[in-house]
């Protein structure tokens, strides 16, 4: 088994933190609206950022693993940062837009258009949810 998990842990981690997190969410959106929405396990958006989570756990466990000055390591906190500069960044900007489009197409009179269903709002992450993703992928990365 300990091979097993020397030779998979770095599909098994972040598979795993993305899951946690993922049912976190699940779990704190049906304590809050107090209604199941399967879609959180699945969605993107909300706190923390699971994809941040995933990358740095991924990367704080290759630079253990190859050492810090490895290219290995270099490649995942180039993958890291961009992957949280796009989910802080241009998804979050997407969904902002997203929000405004579908109060457009709901303003009466406003537009000739039927919609047959609303965009996705919840695409992208706050900073902060980013750095709390961050920061949990990092701590489990050191653990693993």
């Amino acid at each position: 088994m300990q091979e097993f998990w020397e030779h998979y842990k770095f599909l098994i981690t972040p598979f795993a933190i993305w899951f946690f997190i993922q049912l976190f969410k699940l779990i704190w959106d049906l304590i809050a609206t107090r209604k199941f929405n399967f879609k959180r396990i699945l969605g993107a958006g909300g706190m923390p950022s699971s994809h941040s989570a995933v990358v740095t756990g991924l990367a704080t466990m290759v630079g253990k693993a190859a050492g810090t000055d490895s290219y290995v390591f270099a490649m995942a906190v180039i993958f890291a940062v961009v992957v949280m500069y796009d989910a802080a960044g241009v998804r979050r900007a997407a969904g902002k837009q997203a929000k405004l489009l579908n109060k457009i197409a709901e303003t009466p009179g406003l537009t000739g258009l039927e919609v047959s269903e609303k965009l996705v709002e919840v695409l992208g992450h706050t900073p902060i949810q980013v750095f709390v993703g961050a920061i949990i992928g990092i701590i489990v990365g050191l653990i693993v």
